[in-house]
């Protein structure tokens, strides 16, 4: 008998969900995100409907960085996708450039938002100072700690993770769509939090 253990469905979809098993388990992980930014939007929603006064994001806040940000997002994005169908033409220099992109777009996210946030607490501004910055740091911060961790994995796939294109370039191919859902998600959340934080108009006396 053989010490290997063979696990089914790694790099072959299955036949009662028509997924390979890591492109299951992210969906599984996406539903319980979108539950979870799905509750702090509602909750914004709701505290701002019952507030008498609402601050205007963007009479306190930079939309030019933020529409920077959300540039560098989208672009990043569209570098992942392009890193997936390089390993699909099995073109791995191409991978590893598209790749390095979309983890530079990431620093590059990040570094515009410390910015921000540098500049929000020089002028006094932070969680405490009233409910619109609380919902701001709350919801930008939590988004930023996903950013954190996609890059993280991106990270890892660009540089010791990348031996298993080596081995098993279908699995690492496979791998590469797997993050891609999870960085377009992060993507996603950030273009309704925009216009949301950023955008919508406030509410007077």
């Amino acid at each position: 008998m053989s010490a290997d253990i063979v696990i089914p469905y790694n790099d072959t979809d299955r036949p009662d969900t028509g997924l390979y098993n890591a492109k299951l388990g992210v969906w599984l992980f996406l539903a319980s995100e979108v539950m979870l930014f799905g509750a702090l939007f509602s909750t914004y929603i709701l505290l701002r409907v019952g507030a008498v006064k609402w601050e205007h994001g963007a009479d306190i806040l930079n939309i030019p960085l933020a529409t920077l940000n959300t540039m560098v997002l989208i672009g990043s994005s569209v570098t992942m996708v392009l890193s997936w169908a390089a390993l699909k033409a099995k073109n791995f220099p191409r991978y590893r450039l598209c790749m390095g992109l979309t983890f530079l777009a990431g620093i590059g996210f990040l570094i515009i938002k410390t910015i921000e946030y540098k500049a929000k607490f020089e002028h006094g501004l932070s969680p405490a100072t009233s409910t619109f910055m609380a919902i701001y740091f709350t919801m930008t911060g939590l988004h930023a700690l996903h950013v954190i961790g996609g890059m993280i994995v991106n990270g890892y796939l660009l540089g010791p993770g990348a031996k298993m294109w080596h081995t098993e370039p279908r699995r690492f191919t496979n791998r590469i769509e797997v993050a891609g859902l999870y960085w377009h998600f992060v993507d996603l959340v950030w273009i309704f939090l925009f216009p949301t934080l950023y955008l919508l108009p406030g509410k007077g006396m």
